[in-house]
């Protein structure tokens, strides 16, 4: 019997792949969307789900949400969620130990730190691909082609406005400034370990939430540490990292920026503003020489949504070291990764020259997710486990 889902109708990446998948899967679909979604606690969403979820055999989101945990819980039955997002606070509510949760991380690290809490209800997911919707969209000459091709370029924000967080401490004290500036240059001579919720003393922690005025929701276990790393103090190495690397790049390459950062301080690189997601970022993946990723620093281990897109559309994907990789996929036969500023412009340079090696690795790469991680492969597989298991806990 063909399944139906309640799915929760939010601006996310990945809707239409989803729905697309569903459909195939012969599965009929329950849009619903409440303004409150993101509140932790809400009677006006609690009624409007109970509403909405009639006969579903489970709930889908991306993303995981307390309210849609709960309304599961109540109504006993499966809610599923895969997350993209970094960081994702809200996997330290109270409601993650709900038995009708199956929540998919696409970070080990995190999957493993809950595991290790006793947190059965999450797993570990690499994010998948939808080859069909690219295969279709890259068949279409697009409208500008030139704004889409490049030897370089890189798509993302530069946390330089209104995500830089880290601003927001202006009335911290000159010892706590100098601490978290020099904790924040050694974690960025490091790739692949995260160590700055480890080393957030007492005393700075103290000083930052006086600052910020922040306070934690009393409805999860996230911690101090947690947040002012992963929310205030990772945004900002990420920040000065991206300057830093994409100014380098600039000096000596031809590089494009597709960024929602208008005043971006990468001087000697186009700035072409926004790509859309559906319509644009997948052209400019196909047609840029090398695509880089520059991995936000609160994402431990896993590989970025960015670097599955960029492999799915057959680019190029130069990338920092993410450790997650070696578990799917293999360097210099799928991808390259750099391990400092200077071998990042080393390969730039050899790749910008050796077009046959680095358009094989390309085709590898996309051979590669889209044979083992499309939606279509790794759909059935979590919803196998979600109905293997759902009652058992």
């Amino acid at each position: 019997m063909a399944k139906k889902v309640l799915y929760l109708d939010w601006p996310c990446f990945g809707k239409a792949d989803i729905l697309e998948t569903f459909s195939l899967l012969g599965m009929e679909v329950i849009s619903f969307f409440h303004d409150h979604y993101t509140e932790r606690k809400d009677a006006a969403f609690d009624e409007a789900f109970d509403a909405a979820v009639n006969d579903a055999d489970f709930a889908f989101s991306f993303n995981y949400y307390p309210l849609l945990s709960e309304g599961c819980k109540r109504h006993n039955i499966p809610y599923l969620s895969i997350i993209y997002d970094s960081p994702q606070v809200a996997v330290f509510s109270y409601t993650i130990i709900n038995p009708c949760n199956f929540v998919f991380i696409f970070d080990s690290e995190l999957a493993a730190r809950l595991r290790k809490e006793g947190i059965s209800t999450v797993y570990y997911l690499p994010l998948p691909v939808n080859p069909s919707r690219i295969h279709k969209i890259l068949q279409k000459k697009p409208a500008n082609a030139a704004r889409y091709n490049a030897d370089v370029s890189f798509v993302g924000t530069l946390y330089h406005e209104d995500h830089d967080f880290y601003g927001r401490l202006d009335g911290i004290s000159d010892y706590t400034r100098g601490y978290l500036e020099g904790i924040m240059d050694a974690q960025r001579k490091v790739y692949g370990y995260h160590f700055i919720e480890e080393v957030l003393t007492q005393n700075v922690i103290a000083d930052m939430q006086n600052a910020s005025g922040y306070q934690l929701d009393r409805y999860g276990v996230q911690t101090l540490e947690y947040v002012f790393a992963n929310y205030f103090i990772d945004r900002k190495i990420t920040q000065l990292e991206r300057i830093e690397l994409l100014n380098a790049v600039a000096e000596r390459f031809s590089l494009k920026l597709f960024t929602v950062d208008c005043n971006a301080p990468v001087i000697k690189a186009a700035n072409m503003g926004t790509a859309d997601y559906y319509t644009e970022m997948p052209y400019v993946f196909a047609n840029s020489r090398i695509n880089l990723n520059i991995t936000l620093r609160s994402i431990s281990s896993g590989i970025p949504l960015r670097c599955m897109d960029i492999l799915n559309c057959g680019g190029f994907l130069l990338t920092n070291y993410q450790a997650d990789f070696f578990r799917h996929l293999n360097a210099d036969e799928h991808y390259v990764y750099f391990e400092s500023r200077d071998d990042l412009l080393a390969k730039i340079e050899y790749y910008l020259s050796h077009e046959r090696e680095r358009i094989e690795i390309a085709q590898n790469g996309q051979r590669a997710v889209q044979a083992n991680y499309s939606y279509k492969v790794i759909i059935p597989q979590i919803l196998e486990i979600v109905f293997d298991n759902f009652g058992r806990k």
